[in-house]
């Protein structure tokens, strides 16, 4: 029997990590030391006391049912939060949506609100599931490019008119991923009066608004006045409190787009395991002091790499917040080519930034997922890279 997949599998290509994790293990298997700075996946466990309730919750006989969505308690405990860190007021019950990890809800959102042949408004370089999401709801994605003459945010007045008109999504991310740009409220008032004027939803992944190293929390997009009647904020408990694993996030604003969504859902899955949902409630309720916890460590990381990777003659973008650097080789290579040079030369991983979109020519995205010393390890490496 011949087994052939389906025309729609032709848009999905082979994981660029799968490809690097294969050369660090042909370089780790000739004796060399790897350090992998690929993958965003935190490497710091989840508090003691996420831990004790999940432990806790996962004993009970009770709780090993459907959830049907985020329990109520769930939603009211994301209210909560978003009241306290942004001065958002939600309606748990309309307002808020649990998803099985935000990408889950990234790739699933499109499929709710774009018809065939509707465009999208994302970023170039973005990350790479808003791509995957897009093209499975038959949709065109159009990139805007981060320019570092607009502080790599996107300029809404290069889009053309034309595009706009037929745009039905617009797709943000800040501090972002693969560039940790920083969000203004002047940009989101500027993209709230872009969305109204050619009726565009707007979703902002705030997955790593907690990943901030200087002054105030970056703002919330549903904080800027006008931000509900045209979008949503989608948020995770993956980067923020250690929980990539558990598969949890929410987007929470319009009520109308929620209700949507939440038909789409019913039809997909019957919601998180309970005792993820309580030990959430726990990570919610007590974000201040975890967080604070996070900022301090990923600080001193970010200084660690920022500070090295300038000694080596690296232009790395400016950034106060995110979980990675941007950062600009001084090498004339193709950045898969360079990428896959430093495995094999020196052992460090990294993502080459052409993965995330043309505007990724000469970069590489640098992950802040290991410790300090590690870190100065990786910098020490790079310094015996050999390229022309």
């Amino acid at each position: 029997m011949e087994i052939i997949p389906s025309k729609k599998m032709s848009i999905f290509s082979p994981a660029i990590f799968g490809k690097l994790k294969e050369a660090a293990k042909k370089k780790e298997a000739n004796g060399g030391n790897i350090i992998d700075l690929s993958l965003g996946s935190p490497d710091l466990p989840p508090a003691e006391i996420i831990r004790k309730k999940l432990a806790e919750q996962s004993f009970l006989s009770t709780n090993y049912g459907y959830t049907l969505g985020g329990t109520a308690a769930f939603n009211e405990a994301v209210a909560r939060y978003y009241e306290r860190r942004s001065n958002v007021k939600l309606d748990s019950k309309t307002e808020v949506l649990q998803t099985m990890g935000s990408q889950e809800g990234l790739v699933h959102l499109p499929m709710a609100f774009c018809n065939e042949g509707d465009v999208v408004l994302t970023t170039n370089p973005a990350y790479i599931a808003y791509d995957t999401g897009i093209k499975l709801a038959g949709a065109v994605p159009f990139g805007m490019p981060l320019l570092e003459e607009n502080n790599f945010l996107p300029d809404l007045d290069m889009i053309p008119e034309e595009i706009a008109e037929a745009a039905k999504l617009m797709i943000l991310n800040l501090p972002g991923n693969p560039v940790p740009a920083m969000p203004n409220r002047e940009f989101f008032e500027k993209v709230i009066a872009f969305a109204k004027q050619y009726n565009i939803m707007v979703l902002h992944d705030a997955a790593y608004s907690e990943y901030y190293f200087e002054g105030d929390a970056p703002h919330s997009f549903l904080e800027t006045p006008g931000a509900k009647e045209v979008g949503m904020e989608i948020n995770s408990l993956s980067k923020s409190f250690s929980l990539a694993g558990a598969r949890i996030a929410y987007i929470v604003g319009n009520a109308k787009a929620i209700d949507i969504l939440r038909e789409l859902k019913t039809n997909l899955d019957y919601g998180t395991f309970a005792p993820i949902q309580e030990a959430a409630i726990v990570a919610l309720d007590h974000a201040e002091e975890i967080t604070e916890k996070l900022r301090a460590e990923f600080s001193e990381r970010h200084r660690i790499l920022m500070e090295g990777l300038g000694e080596l003659g690296w232009s790395a973008t400016p950034s106060k917040g995110g979980m990675f650097i941007w950062a600009k080789y001084p090498y004339a290579m193709d950045a898969d080519a360079f990428a896959y040079k430093a495995i094999e030369q020196v052992g460090v991983v990294m993502v080459p930034g052409s993965e995330f979109g043309s505007q990724g020519a000469g970069y590489v995205r640098i992950a802040l997922v290991q410790d300090q010393a590690t870190l100065k390890q990786a910098i020490e490496q790079l310094k015996e890279l050999k390229l022309s």
